[in-house]
């Protein structure tokens, strides 16, 4: 479980970019953020693996407090939390296999990463994965061959090889044509079943948010103002995440009390 305890991240001496925020997520749950440009979705999720350090507050993942790590714990903690990017971040000159068996850099002793000597279980472990995500056949292909959908997919495999206790996705198909995202977050779902594991997922497309997650929060100048199950999205509360009503603005919302009771 991940719980954050009134986070807050200020650069320099301007406004927060987040405010005292609160949110607890449970296994198998995928939730998504939503909000305009600026809300602070992206700092949120970086804060949960500190490539943004947070100004103040709590966050916890399965029993690990992230905020106070020193620089070995928080070696050892992002092993645990897997990260898709919208702009897939792979290595195009190397291998698809190559790419996937960076998710275990955190583990492997660095003359095999360097070696490009990997474990056999390693090895047997990824062609499952990307067998499982219809890659597979690419395997020895470079990175960039690949189409869009196929390289957010191997950063996918990459995430997963890291065994990881959350997966967080910054915009994952934010650079994809609209069937070949709607596959992406429908591969992000299951895989949250299958592996039992909570995903957060930063997006902007709203009617994907709806069909696939369990879950949407919405944010509005750093804080959350939204957070329910899909169907109670309606257009009033698009209005306060986008348009920002007086309401929106003091961050009053009703959080749906199913989650805190899934979340415990």
């Amino acid at each position: 479980m991940l719980k954050i305890t009134s986070l807050v991240k200020r650069y320099g001496s301007g406004d927060p970019v987040l405010k005292n925020l609160d949110l607890e997520i449970a296994e198998e749950t995928v939730v998504s953020i939503i909000g305009s440009s600026g809300a602070g979705k992206s700092t949120l999720l970086r804060c949960i693996n500190r490539l943004v350090e947070p100004t103040s507050g709590s966050i916890v993942l399965n029993g690990t407090e992230l905020t106070t790590l020193n620089r070995a714990g928080l070696r050892g903690a992002r092993r645990k939390i897997g990260m898709v990017f919208q702009g897939f971040n792979l290595v195009d000159r190397l291998t698809v296999m190559e790419n996937v068996q960076s998710g275990r850099l955190g583990v492997l002793p660095t003359w095999r990463a360097v070696m490009r000597k990997y474990p056999k279980e390693d090895i047997r472990r990824a062609y499952e994965l990307m067998e499982r995500v219809g890659i597979a056949r690419y395997a020895n292909k470079r990175a960039d061959e690949l189409s869009g959908g196929e390289r957010q997919r191997v950063g996918v495999v990459r995430a997963l090889m890291q065994e990881p206790e959350i997966l967080l996705a910054d915009e994952p198909t934010a650079s994809l044509d609209p069937k070949t995202s709607e596959q992406i977050m429908q591969l992000l779902r299951d895989l949250a079943r299958e592996f039992s594991l909570p995903v957060l997922i930063n997006i902007h497309n709203t009617t994907e948010a709806k069909e696939y997650t369990d879950r949407i929060v919405g944010m509005r100048y750093g804080r959350i103002i939204f957070d329910a199950a899909p169907e109670a999205l309606d257009r009033e509360a698009m209005d306060r995440i986008y348009s920002g009503t007086p309401a929106a603005e003091r961050g009053e919302y009703t959080p749906d009390p199913s989650f805190a009771v899934a979340a415990s």
